[in-house]
């Protein structure tokens, strides 16, 4: 059993992780800006501002960040993470952080789709957290226990889909089906984080998860 702090926990990502991580015997605690409108038996919830996260860290065998930066967090999720960082690599908590599609590369050696032309209404975000990427592969201390997974472009709570236990991973290159789709339901992505976090596979590493 392990001590995983969600944080984000009532979000999408983050209450599916919340489902797997408890079903699976692991002790979990989920920190929001808000409490549950379907809370998840066995989940400690605790919430308030988002700079507060930060003193949940210590004690935790894992920290899985969702955040997004939207609203009051445009500009800041990445000076808020590097505070999660610091707090797990003082403790030596795991740090998972959910990334964007848009950090990954449509082919080896190409751009990752964030330096290319992001549709307007999704590029100060797509670009925000391509630069936690950038931070996590390029200064993040060398002592940070971290990795940083991708979902698919077809993942989110509009495309929730069914669980099949299956998935695929792959580095910072899209994966994408054989009729050219690039999808994963948001139970199958949470099964994806929470084998992470049992098995360890890629330390300090950025993944991509998709059928």
């Amino acid at each position: 059993m392990r001590k995983i702090l969600i944080i984000g926990g009532t979000g999408y990502t983050g209450a599916n992780v919340a489902a797997e991580a408890v079903a699976r015997g692991h002790r979990v605690a989920s920190y929001s800006r808000s409490a549950p409108k379907d809370p998840v038996e066995g989940v400690e919830y605790t919430h308030g501002a988002a700079d507060d996260a930060v003193r949940l860290v210590p004690g935790q065998d894992a920290v899985v960040a969702t955040l997004s930066p939207r609203g009051d967090l445009v500009g800041r999720l990445l000076g808020l993470y590097q505070d999660i960082a610091a707090a797990a690599d003082a403790t030596g908590a795991r740090l998972i952080v959910i990334g964007g599609f848009s950090s990954l590369r449509p082919a080896p050696g190409e751009p990752r789709f964030a330096e290319g032309e992001v549709p307007e209404q999704f590029r100060t975000e797509a670009r925000e957290m391509d630069a936690i990427r950038e931070w996590l592969t390029s200064a993040a201390p060398a002592s940070l226990d971290w990795t940083l997974i991708s979902p698919a472009a077809g993942y989110g709570s509009w495309a929730a889909g069914e669980r099949t236990g299956t998935y695929r991973v792959g580095g910072d290159v899209a994966l994408y089906d054989e009729q050219g789709g690039s999808e994963i339901s948001g139970a199958d992505f949470a099964l994806a984080v929470v084998d992470e976090i049992e098995r360890d596979a890629h330390p300090r590493a950025h993944i991509s998860i998709a059928y």
